[in-house]
């Protein structure tokens, strides 16, 4: 049996969660409480992140991605044509798949954390933080040790470029744009490319349901604005209900698969060009600040070989378009470049890209970016990141 360390509360659990059941892997899930960060969590991973799974030989993953990573290689590799397997064959979707992993692990983290600490969440998130610490209090303890716990978390809104400046236009962008264009795919798409999830699916999860769903005031907002991404996310967290709906649909009881001819949706397209238009040119900015700061610290004796989570800040821009951008500072995540590596590895597997291939991209604004040369790769040694050797 495979344990899950995690929290309703946290945005990745939520992905994993939904994953080990689509893989129907036999799991139990222990509430990662102060008790478990001091006695398991540190002591196996080196850092203080969840979820954690434990594997079968007494292994302990950490990292959403790479975890997901394992089990694909280890229950369905691609190769394999597997039902279950959530990683496209075809190049297309698979890159695709990883844009909308990237767009949903790390730039709908934006409007998640905006939803969550700038709205009237609470108590309920209080409560729901206050699990961590007094897991068997009653529900006025837990509020009020939860809300010394939230405040950590908080306290990392501004760090995102959240302020009172950019908020009025990340509100107007989830709104109108994510929540709008996700909305119209559903409506004709039980997933991202077809009738089961991909990788993408996955990534989207993550924000779009401990965040955007679970807490009061944004899955008012979803289920008024978005009915199909609120159905989407039940989809998502109950697999068995909905491949029995999905198979039975397409009479294709023991295969519900991507769509044909590595086919894009032509409802993707909207979202596709508005990664490029905002999240992009924030990977390129990181990918060349990492370069600088190894470079700025390469003669530093004191300097540890790990990269720091955050290596100083940059400018982004985020809003609709149509109703204008604005410009806010932001930290700069160095982990966000082993984000961008994945999809850029993805791309450079394919050995032609077709016509169609390179025609979509372009169309999209995300051609010339497919040809990032990124200079400092960065690497994982044990769960913190180091810069790759050679």
């Amino acid at each position: 049996m495979y344990i899950l360390y995690g929290s309703e509360v946290s945005l990745y659990t939520g992905k994993i969660r939904a994953y080990l059941k689509y893989k129907q892997l036999p799991f139990t899930e222990v509430l990662s409480t102060l008790s478990v960060y001091k006695k398991i969590i540190r002591p196996k991973t080196g850092v203080t992140f969840i979820p954690v799974v434990k594997t079968l030989s007494g292994e302990y993953l950490q990292d959403t991605a790479r975890i997901i990573d394992y089990f694909e290689a280890q229950t369905s590799p691609p190769s394999s044509g597997s039902k279950l397997s959530i990683v496209p064959t075809t190049p297309a979707q698979q890159l695709v798949s990883e844009l909308f992993a990237l767009w949903g692990d790390e730039w709908l983290v934006i409007p998640a954390m905006h939803y969550r600490w700038n709205k009237d969440n609470f108590p309920f998130i209080y409560e729901e933080f206050g699990q961590v610490v007094t897991p068997k209090a009653p529900k006025i303890i837990k509020a009020y040790f939860g809300k010394k716990l939230a405040k950590k978390f908080q306290g990392f809104v501004p760090l995102l470029g959240i302020t009172e400046k950019s908020i009025p236009y990340i509100e107007d962008w989830y709104e109108n744009t994510v929540l709008h264009y996700l909305n119209e795919h559903f409506a004709t798409h039980k997933y991202l490319l077809g009738d089961k999830p991909c990788t993408g699916d996955f990534g989207l999860l993550g924000p779009l349901y401990a965040h955007l769903y679970r807490d009061p005031v944004p899955k008012q907002l979803m289920d008024k604005l978005a009915p199909n991404v609120a159905a989407w996310v039940k989809r998502m967290n109950n697999p068995g209900t909905a491949q029995q709906a999905t198979t039975s649909a397409s009479n294709d009881i023991n295969n519900p698969n991507f769509l044909d001819n590595d086919e894009i949706p032509a409802t993707l397209l909207p979202l596709l060009k508005d990664m490029f238009t905002q999240q992009w040119p924030v990977l390129k900015s990181t990918s060349e600040a990492l370069t600088g700061w190894r470079e700025k610290n390469a003669s530093n004796e004191n300097t540890s070989h790990f990269i720091p989570r955050t290596i100083g800040q940059h400018s982004f821009k985020i809003g609709r378009g149509e109703t204008g951008n604005v410009e806010e500072q932001r930290f700069i995540s160095s982990f966000h470049q082993y984000k961008l590596q994945r999809v850029l590895d993805v791309f450079n597997s394919i050995e032609e890209p077709s016509l169609e291939l390179t025609s979509l991209l372009e169309e999209v604004g995300g051609l010339e970016y497919m040809q990032l040369d990124v200079k400092d790769r960065v690497a994982f040694e044990g769960n913190r990141l180091v810069f790759e050797l050679g």
